[in-house]
């Protein structure tokens, strides 16, 4: 088990192991715009504008951490993150 989980975290670039990373330029743009949505959640344009900020960045980044993620870890929250997303979506 110790074996797999050094497989699963570790960091292929620095092998440090990587369970959360500082977050990119996209990330920041979905944490303000997700920031700016809960303190401003009316009905109008901008909650909507908002809203596909934060649910197109979330695919974007997930689709970033799928095909450029450190450690096996890291592509399976990407997975899971756009899974989720285009469940929200379709749902």
């Amino acid at each position: 088990m110790r074996r797999f989980l050094q497989w699963f975290f570790r960091n292929r670039e620095t092998g440090a192991i990587t369970i959360a990373q500082w977050p990119n330029l996209v990330l920041w743009i979905v944490i303000v715009a997700g920031v700016l949505l809960w303190i401003w959640p009316s009905a109008g344009k901008v909650s909507v504008g908002l809203t596909i900020v934060v649910k197109g960045g979330l695919i974007i980044w997930a689709a970033d951490e799928i095909v450029r993620g450190v450690n096996p870890w890291r592509r399976c929250l990407g997975i899971t993150v756009i899974a989720y997303e285009f469940l929200t979506l379709l749902l």
